[in-house]
């Protein structure tokens, strides 16, 4: 499942502590890896933390918000010692919706930081470290989202964009120092973030289970740059044609009955 020589010993993954990031937690942990959990919330994170380490593995944890800024110098402070092999950037959930003008303009900011400053500043530093020693990944997770603009999330949806193109000019510069680098794209997915923003999940229709979305990831690392959960390769697709206008005007008529049979 997991090369532990390759990844190993020890991963990161950011946004450790519930959804996507707790089965990424649950799967390396049960491969062998040791890994430090990062996030907000302290007691999710602990609970993500014990579970792991019943799988006989160490478990670092650091509950801090990554948009601090003395997040990276924390960060630094619990994995300077470690040889770290992967990286899973899981944070940056969309947390925060509304018609950009009508925005609150800090709230935005902070997605985007999240999203695009706070995961370029992880993979900066951990990349360089698995660069020098010849081996490793780096695994960050994109969105649907990111392949067409969209009411009430256009700044999310812009930063998960960035981070596409992003991991694939990564992955051609680590590529020849033994780095995997992959950009892992779900559809929505059954986790609690998902439901904080006040939807209800039993009216999205079928969503991925985390555990089948973090599977596929750590299956894909290998191959990247880029990986298209399954069942969303013809959504991505049919995203990326033109005419654009025509697209985006679709995606909205559609939008608006769903909403309306719910």
């Amino acid at each position: 499942m997991i090369d532990i020589q390759h990844y190993g010993p020890w991963a990161v993954i950011a946004g450790g502590s519930e959804g996507v990031g707790a089965a990424f937690a649950e799967q390396l942990s049960e491969a062998g890896l040791n890994l430090v959990l990062i996030a907000r919330k302290p007691e999710p994170l602990e609970v993500t933390a014990d579970a792991a380490r019943r799988n006989g593995v160490e478990v670092r944890t650091l509950a801090v918000d990554l948009l601090a800024p003395d997040a990276l110098d924390r960060v630094r402070s619990i994995t300077d010692d470690l040889d770290i092999g992967l990286l899973i950037f899981n944070a940056g959930a969309g947390a925060y919706a509304s018609e950009f003008v009508a925005a609150d303009l800090a709230k935005v900011q902070q997605t985007i930081d999240l999203n695009v400053r706070c995961q370029l500043a992880l993979t900066h530093h951990f990349g360089a470290k698995m660069k020098d020693r010849g081996r490793g990944g780096v695994l960050l997770l994109g969105s649907i989202s990111g392949y067409r603009g969209t009411t009430n999330i256009s700044f999310y949806a812009a930063a998960k964009a960035f981070s596409r193109v992003f991991a694939e000019g990564l992955w051609l510069e680590l590529a020849p120092h033994g780095v995997h680098v992959l950009e892992l794209v779900p559809g929505a997915i059954r986790t609690p973030a998902l439901g904080r923003l006040g939807l209800d999940l039993d009216q999205l229709g079928e969503l991925a289970e985390p555990a089948d979305v973090a599977r596929e990831g750590l299956e894909r690392l290998p191959h990247g740059p880029l990986w298209i959960t399954t069942g969303h390769f013809e959504t991505a697709q049919a995203h990326s044609g033109f005419p654009r206008g025509q697209l985006l005007l679709g995606g909205v008529e559609k939008a608006s009955k769903l909403m309306e049979s719910a």
